[in-house]
Protein backbone atom coordinates (compact mmCIF):
# COMPACT_ATOMS: atom_id res chain seq x y z
CA UNK A 1 0.00 0.00 0.00
CA UNK A 2 1.25 3.46 -0.88
CA UNK A 3 2.13 5.86 1.93
CA UNK A 4 1.54 9.59 2.13
CA UNK A 5 4.49 11.81 1.30
CA UNK A 6 6.52 12.77 4.36
CA UNK A 7 7.29 16.42 5.13
CA UNK A 8 10.78 15.92 3.73
CA UNK A 9 9.44 14.32 0.52
CA UNK A 10 6.99 17.19 0.12
CA UNK A 11 9.87 19.66 0.32
CA UNK A 12 12.33 17.76 -1.88
CA UNK A 13 10.04 16.13 -4.46
CA UNK A 14 6.69 17.92 -4.47
CA UNK A 15 7.78 21.56 -4.21
CA UNK A 16 9.76 21.54 -7.49
CA UNK A 17 6.58 20.44 -9.29
CA UNK A 18 4.42 23.07 -7.60
CA UNK A 19 4.70 26.58 -8.95
CA UNK A 20 7.62 26.52 -11.39
CA UNK A 21 6.60 23.05 -12.59
CA UNK A 22 3.08 24.26 -13.25
CA UNK A 23 1.35 21.90 -10.83
CA UNK A 24 -0.87 23.30 -8.07
CA UNK A 25 -2.28 21.86 -4.88
CA UNK A 26 -6.03 21.18 -4.88
CA UNK A 27 -8.09 23.04 -2.29
CA UNK A 28 -9.87 20.77 0.16
CA UNK A 29 -7.95 17.57 -0.52
CA UNK A 30 -4.41 16.23 -0.63
CA UNK A 31 -4.02 16.27 -4.41
CA UNK A 32 -2.26 18.15 -7.19
CA UNK A 33 -3.53 19.40 -10.54
CA UNK A 34 -2.31 20.80 -13.83
CA UNK A 35 -3.89 21.85 -17.12
CA UNK A 36 -2.37 21.17 -20.53
CA UNK A 37 -3.35 22.84 -23.79
CA UNK A 38 -2.49 21.32 -27.16
CA UNK A 39 -2.97 22.40 -30.76
CA UNK A 40 -6.13 20.39 -31.29
CA UNK A 41 -8.16 17.42 -30.05
CA UNK A 42 -6.00 14.85 -31.84
CA UNK A 43 -2.86 16.07 -30.05
CA UNK A 44 -4.65 16.17 -26.70
CA UNK A 45 -5.95 12.64 -27.19
CA UNK A 46 -2.52 11.39 -28.31
CA UNK A 47 -1.08 12.84 -25.09
CA UNK A 48 -3.78 11.11 -23.03
CA UNK A 49 -3.16 7.81 -24.83
CA UNK A 50 0.57 8.01 -24.19
CA UNK A 51 0.01 8.74 -20.50
CA UNK A 52 -2.70 6.06 -20.19
CA UNK A 53 -0.41 3.32 -21.49
CA UNK A 54 2.37 4.28 -19.09
CA UNK A 55 -0.01 4.79 -16.15
CA UNK A 56 -1.45 1.33 -16.72
CA UNK A 57 2.04 -0.17 -16.46
CA UNK A 58 2.52 1.77 -13.21
CA UNK A 59 -0.92 0.64 -12.00
CA UNK A 60 -1.56 4.26 -11.03
CA UNK A 61 -4.15 6.24 -12.93
CA UNK A 62 -4.82 9.97 -13.18
CA UNK A 63 -8.14 11.68 -12.78
CA UNK A 64 -8.57 13.75 -15.91
CA UNK A 65 -11.01 15.74 -17.95
CA UNK A 66 -10.71 16.57 -21.64
CA UNK A 67 -12.48 19.15 -23.77
CA UNK A 68 -11.17 19.60 -27.30
CA UNK A 69 -7.48 20.62 -26.94
CA UNK A 70 -7.42 20.95 -23.15
CA UNK A 71 -6.62 18.21 -20.63
CA UNK A 72 -7.03 18.84 -16.89
CA UNK A 73 -5.18 16.31 -14.72
CA UNK A 74 -5.57 15.67 -10.98
CA UNK A 75 -3.30 13.28 -9.09
CA UNK A 76 -3.86 11.68 -5.70
CA UNK A 77 -3.39 8.14 -4.42
CA UNK A 78 -6.66 6.51 -3.42
CA UNK A 79 -4.98 3.83 -1.27
CA UNK A 80 -3.63 6.40 1.19
CA UNK A 81 -6.16 9.18 0.48
CA UNK A 82 -3.52 11.72 -0.50
CA UNK A 83 -0.28 12.42 -2.31
CA UNK A 84 2.30 9.64 -2.47
CA UNK A 85 5.54 8.98 -4.32
CA UNK A 86 3.40 7.36 -7.02
CA UNK A 87 1.87 10.76 -7.78
CA UNK A 88 5.30 12.37 -8.04
CA UNK A 89 6.45 9.70 -10.49
CA UNK A 90 3.27 10.02 -12.55
CA UNK A 91 3.47 13.83 -12.59
CA UNK A 92 7.02 13.64 -13.92
CA UNK A 93 5.95 11.14 -16.57
CA UNK A 94 2.98 13.34 -17.54
CA UNK A 95 5.24 16.40 -17.88
CA UNK A 96 7.60 14.43 -20.13
CA UNK A 97 4.70 13.22 -22.28
CA UNK A 98 3.36 16.77 -22.57
CA UNK A 99 6.79 18.05 -23.58
CA UNK A 100 7.06 15.40 -26.29
CA UNK A 101 3.55 16.18 -27.54
CA UNK A 102 4.30 19.91 -27.64
CA UNK A 103 7.58 19.32 -29.51
CA UNK A 104 5.59 17.52 -32.19
CA UNK A 105 3.02 20.31 -32.10
CA UNK A 106 5.76 22.91 -32.67
CA UNK A 107 7.30 20.88 -35.49
CA UNK A 108 10.24 19.60 -33.43
CA UNK A 109 11.66 16.12 -33.70
CA UNK A 110 11.27 15.03 -30.05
Amino acid sequence: MAKLLTSEERTLKLQPLIGAGGWALVDGRDAMKKSFVFGDFVQAFAFMTSVALKAEKMDHHPEWFNVYNRVDVTLSTHDCQGLSSRDIALAELIDQAAGTAKQHMDGGSG
